[in-house]
């Protein structure tokens, strides 16, 4: 008990130094918990602890979303009032692994008496836009959840998640992120994941193994670099022809493009695809070209959704923990409305579900 006390002296004076001899003035930013928990080797309780006598003494203010700072009134952007609003912001909204995002969102906020206003950008740029203009029009959110859009290409509304922030609305991103922007994030490990399924179909024999995955999202740049990293521990052939790329506008769009799909994946026995709903939509094509799942074609995803279960070839899938992920980003949430830090990275772990899309060519590690 001694030394917990005398750690938490320890840093309300080395800060109290720090004001007196000039390296810190008013309306100056303190590291954040982590940061002290680092530089003193204390738990995350101690830091609390001694930003709560430094805080009931004056010396610092907390502000929510933003930080700790150095007491200054003039300086320090005022404590908004408490609207009991979360605003959540997702590409789609009734699709695929979204609306199960929303309802553990919605019961974990309903608890903690938040209500959520949902909007959806559809993975455009523009309604991003439109939809982060009115949050920091209204100013009537306690904070953002948000799904970030096309994060594999350069985004021109980084500034206006910085403007929102500035505001004292914390911004935390679900399931996609931008790295560009020093926001917390809470997703899957996609770049595990992707060596996940890529390992799984060389353990069952396959060397021929093509790919597609989205550009224009960033989960797609970081599954690929985990199916390059499969291949190339396992020292099988990388080739490029086998690896393709589509965007948005491509998927919704899949059959049109048939001709050109077969064409690449001719000498392949096996399929990465980037996520459930671009394999449900290559088995379909195979089936109109007679093209057999998993004799012809072995076909193995990531996110484990209800497409993987109910299309005509149940799919062997990376499982998304999407109802942790969104359990955690609401949680995170509340703690950064209450003034607390946040890990800046949370990144969960994908398991093999396997169905019936994958054939055993040889057993390696099964």
């Amino acid at each position: 008990m001694g030394e917990s006390v005398a750690k938490y002296k320890e840093i309300c004076l080395w800060i109290k130094n720090r004001l007196e001899n000039g390296e810190l003035n008013p309306g100056d930013k303190i590291e954040s918990e982590y940061q002290l928990c680092s530089l003193f080797h204390v738990s995350r309780q101690t830091v609390r602890h001694a930003i709560a006598v430094l805080e009931e003494e004056g010396i610092v203010q907390r502000y929510r979303g933003s930080g700790t700072y150095i007491s200054d009134s003039e300086q320090l952007v005022p404590q908004k009032e408490k609207t009991m609003q979360i605003a959540v912001m997702t590409t789609f909204i009734q699709e695929y692994i979204f609306s199960s995002i929303i309802r553990e969102l919605e019961t974990q906020f309903s608890n903690a008496e938040y209500s959520l206003q949902i909007s959806f950008t559809n993975n455009s740029v523009e309604k991003e836009r439109l939809i982060l203009k009115n949050i920091l029009s209204k100013n009537a959110v306690d904070g953002l959840i948000a799904e970030t859009t096309k994060s594999g290409l350069p985004n021109p509304n980084l500034d206006i998640y910085q403007r929102i922030r500035d505001r004292g609305i914390p911004v935390l991103f679900i399931n996609s992120y931008y790295p560009q922007l020093d926001v917390p994030h809470v997703s899957l490990d996609d770049k595990m994941a992707g060596k996940l399924v890529t390992n799984y179909l060389l353990q069952c024999g396959h060397r021929n193994i093509a790919a597609i995955f989205k550009s224009d999202d960033g989960q797609g740049h970081q599954r690929y670099a985990g199916y390059l990293e499969a291949l190339m521990e396992s020292n099988v052939r990388i080739n490029d022809k086998w690896i393709v790329w589509i965007d948005t506008e491509v998927l919704s769009d899949f059959e049109q493009s048939a001709e050109f799909f077969f064409g690449r994946l001719s000498d392949c026995t096996a399929c990465v695809c980037y996520n459930d709903e671009v394999a449900g939509k290559l088995l379909t094509v195979c089936q109109k070209h007679n093209r057999k799942v998993p004799d012809d074609l072995s076909v193995i995803s990531i996110d484990n959704s209800d497409i993987a279960d109910y299309c005509d070839v149940p799919l062997t899938s990376a499982d998304n923990p999407i109802r942790n992920m969104a359990r955690i980003a609401a949680l995170q949430m509340l703690d950064m409305i209450g003034g607390n830090e946040v890990p800046q990275s949370t990144e969960l772990e994908a398991k093999i579900i396997t169905r019936d899309s994958v054939k055993i060519l040889n057993i390696s590690g099964l």
